[in-house]
């Protein structure tokens, strides 16, 4: 079998939440050796999930993070069963060390001198305080590659506050782009760009970091700014102010086409608990997104729809009109659709040449058969969690491809080899270390 392509290279990993963890399964996945140090005596809160111990009967209420455990049971030690922390926690090593106390914060520089890479995503501060920088680092490993990811960057007058997604993402103006022209912006979700966009993008800077160390001996310093990272992904807006003085604001469904939207379809049955997850006003909510660019595709549309009387209208004469009538035309739209299931929309749709698809949920994903053919979705079987599908591989390599070659890694469960194998430990340090509550599988 072919060596992977980041076979050999070892990251030590301090690691929170969603985008680092996330940052640090892509280059497991494709060979890294990702060492994650915790500590039992500090529960990682939003990332192991939300308590270290909840009653099994408060999980309904914990929030997506908090009750994605198997069958809604926290188990024995919770922490090793989150969705959450499961989803980005493959192919990793995780050790227990208190670096609060000298021998933890000893045993972590034993560690970072074997290693290529050391990455944190913490609140500015908080890595300095317990004695670790890039300059004490490079002490012990004069050409390690260190990454820093706090939400606003390493300096700047917004260096010390802490960043979670949500509130990056307002700071940065990417809230004021979300949701509906008639909502206020509280009523965006919660679904954080800022960990995604951050986690795809840190694995490029420390590959851009090795590939600059091979040519010159040398490690370096990667100030990763999460919100200016995420402001690269709407740049067009920032642009549109800078160049024409206007601030775009939300744009709901709508787009540059004369024709945008999301439209209602026939319900179908709930797929998942009503009662846990969802208002039952929504339960049974089906969409189809469909676009109209130019006006073969607005005929195509009107044969769709039955070419009924209110197309011929002057109000919808051309793609001007279209688009300044949109409120009106979606109203007709959405009239069509509510009769349609929305695969059937969908193949109607398509078979006229109206780009559309249907707003797939999670089951519906799941049954994608492009997705099932392509065997993104994996088999992993988890320990203290049963064996479920997981998103699989983000991108495939002819030559290197990645594997899951580990399940999401319990807590501490690496000790030995971390302690023994990489640091060579004696039998008796390591049972000292045991006793002293360094090494462990559970949170004190």
């Amino acid at each position: 079998m072919a060596k992977l392509p980041l076979e050999g290279v070892r990251v030590v990993a301090i690691h929170l939440v969603w985008a680092l963890p996330y940052a640090c399964q892509l280059l497991a996945d494709f060979g890294a050796e990702v060492i994650w140090v915790e500590s039992l005596q500090h529960f990682p809160r939003a990332t192991r999930g939300l308590m270290a111990r909840p009653p099994k009967e408060l999980v309904p209420m914990l929030g997506s993070i908090g009750r994605g455990f198997p069958d809604m049971d926290p188990g024995e030690r919770p922490w090793n069963r989150v969705a959450a922390f499961n989803i980005h926690m493959r192919n990793k090593h995780s050790c227990t060390m208190d670096l609060t106390r000298p021998k933890g914060m000893e045993m972590f520089k034993r560690l970072i001198s074997t290693a290529d890479v050391f990455v944190e995503n913490n609140a500015v501060g908080r890595m300095p305080k317990l004695g670790i920088t890039y300059e004490s680092l490079k002490e012990v490993k004069p050409d390690i590659i260190m990454l820093s990811a706090p939400g606003y960057g390493n300096t700047g007058p917004y260096n010390k506050y802490v960043g979670y997604g949500f509130n990056v993402e307002c700071v940065s103006g990417f809230t004021s782009l979300r949701g509906y022209p008639e909502d206020a912006p509280t009523t965006c979700s919660s679904t954080f760009w800022m960990d995604a966009t951050s986690g795809a993008a840190m694995p490029f800077a420390v590959m851009s970091a090795l590939h600059y160390r091979k040519r010159t001996g040398k490690g370096q310093f990667i100030d990763f700014s999460q919100s200016e990272n995420l402001m690269q992904w709407y740049g067009e807006s920032i642009m549109d102010y800078t160049a024409n003085g206007r601030v775009q604001g939300t744009l709901g469904n709508r787009h540059t086409s004369a024709v945008q939207g999301c439209y209602p379809c026939q319900p179908s049955p709930r797929r998942i608990r009503p009662e846990v997850f969802a208002p039952k006003d929504f339960a049974d909510d089906q969409w189809i997104n469909i676009s109209i660019f130019n006006d073969e595709q607005w005929q195509g549309l009107c044969r769709a729809m039955g070419n009924p009387e209110w197309t011929k209208d002057d109000k919808f004469a051309d793609a001007l009109s279209l688009y300044k009538n949109h409120d009106e035309l979606n109203k007709h739209i959405a009239a069509w659709t509510r009769t349609q299931d929305k695969y059937d929309a969908f193949r109607i749709l398509q078979k006229e040449g109206v780009p559309s698809g249907p707003v797939l949920d999670d089951k519906d994903v799941f049954a994608d058969p492009h997705v099932k053919e392509r065997g993104f979705f994996q088999e992993i079987n988890a320990p203290e969690c049963g064996t479920h599908l997981y998103p699989g591989l983000a991108w495939k390599m002819s030559k290197t491809p990645g594997s899951i070659r580990k399940p999401p890694v319990r807590v501490g469960e690496d000790n030995e080899y971390v302690y023994k194998k990489i640091m060579g430990v004696s039998e008796a340090e390591y049972e000292e270390m045991a006793k002293e509550q360094h090494i462990g599988m559970d949170f004190i």
